[in-house]
């Protein structure tokens, strides 16, 4: 039994995720030396030695969420276990949480900093799969299966909504649908819950409005991220600047890159050069082919997910599975996005590739799951053939 569980890991999707957590390392070492010396008076080295510490901790989670199987996290106890310790931690926020870039997003613990909206993703995620998973049977009927668990989707993202971190509660809300799409709802709870979202929507924005809140919510400052991404050259100092100095950085690496290290816009003009716009020090120093490799690695592992998620037979690893893959997937092209200037900017990091250390320890936590219903699905096929 033994020899057939190590035979049935997707040895290539663990390959490709260490891979990536490796090379995420070493782009963060480049992009961050100057950011350390320049803006903290730091060696060199300080972010490159702390995303060190989460990669060793967040692999040591990755295998052991590797062999925990997957049916495990369905269990009513452990789910509500879940659900209940995101809300402490999201609440724990507004009480102890300390203030970056505006948001008021992270946990400061020693030295450390933990943003629990991060972990929020995975909850979401576990939750809804399990409770989509366990309702198949009347899976149609819109007030009994389909709408309860949204409430709690909808409070998750309320409450980092309010933080604010607009782009968390953004990918949690694709994340949402895109397990609520697979399912097995039909098309008319789908437009029931469109129409149910426009409403919610109206209802929360007229509030706001009667509050007189309106301009608070829609500050110049977070208007700003979208005149910066619409018109950047006509914002050149002030929202425009970050889209800006990613285009010089972008263009100044052409094919091959100048060469691992040795970014130029890295030295004070790119803002957030080891974080937001990591893919811009990789497209500078790596050129075009390293920005090739980074996407091919992580479309490798988002392709794989959603194959895992068709070819398993259960269907809470089957939604599970599509969770996964959509947070990387949707993760990956509002970063990308941003940098490149076809979406507003959010603060979203690169998976696998940026710095922080909740952020990559969740990747490794849920990719541990994701090759676990790998292996599962593939034990279970060679024990029945």
């Amino acid at each position: 039994m033994f020899k057939k569980i190590i035979n049935s890991f997707d040895y290539p999707l663990i390959g490709s995720i260490i891979l990536l957590s490796l090379f995420g390392l070493v782009m963060v070492y480049s992009s961050s030396m100057i950011v350390s010396v320049i803006r903290y008076e730091t060696a060199v080295d300080f972010f490159f030695q702390r995303q060190r510490f989460f990669l060793l901790f967040g692999l040591f989670v990755f295998f052991v969420t590797m062999f925990i199987p997957y049916h495990y996290y369905a269990k009513p106890l452990l789910l509500k276990s879940v659900v209940l310790g995101t809300f402490i931690l999201l609440i724990l926020v507004y009480i102890y949480g300390h203030t970056t870039n505006n948001a008021r997003s992270w946990i400061r613990i020693g030295n450390l900093s933990i943003q629990p909206s991060e972990f929020a993703k995975l909850s979401v995620i576990l939750y809804l799969s399990a409770v989509y998973s366990r309702k198949q049977s009347y899976i149609h009927d819109f007030k009994h299966a389909v709408l309860p668990p949204i409430g709690f989707m909808a409070m998750i993202c309320f409450i980092v909504l309010v933080q604010p971190d607009f782009g968390t509660a953004f990918i949690i809300v694709l994340i949402s649908l895109s397990i609520i799409l697979c399912s097995g709802i039909n098309l008319n709870n789908l437009t029931k819950l469109a129409v149910l979202g426009v409403g919610i929507v109206a209802f929360v924005l007229t509030i706001i409005t009667l509050l007189g809140k309106l301009d608070e919510v829609f500050s110049e400052e977070r208007l700003s991220r979208f005149t910066g991404f619409l018109d950047p050259f006509n914002h050149l100092q002030t929202s425009g600047y970050q889209l800006i100095n990613s285009y010089i950085s972008m263009s100044n690496g052409g094919l091959s890159g100048t060469g691992l290290g040795q970014s130029t816009q890295k030295y004070g003009y790119l803002p957030e050069p080891h974080t937001d716009f990591i893919i811009s020090v990789i497209a500078e120093e790596l050129g075009i082919l390293g920005v090739f490799i980074t996407l091919f690695l992580i479309g490798f592992i988002v392709v794989k997910g959603f194959f895992i998620a068709r070819n398993s037979r259960d269907k809470f690893g089957h939604l599970l599975a599509i969770g996964i893959a959509s947070m990387i997937s949707v993760q990956t092209v509002i970063n990308i996005g941003g940098a490149s200037g076809l979406l507003p900017i959010t603060g979203v990091t690169l998976p696998f590739i940026s710095y922080g250390g909740s952020s990559l320890i969740l990747l490794l936590a849920s990719t541990g799951v994701l090759v676990n219903i790998s292996m599962m699905t593939r034990l279970k096929a060679s024990m029945n053939s």
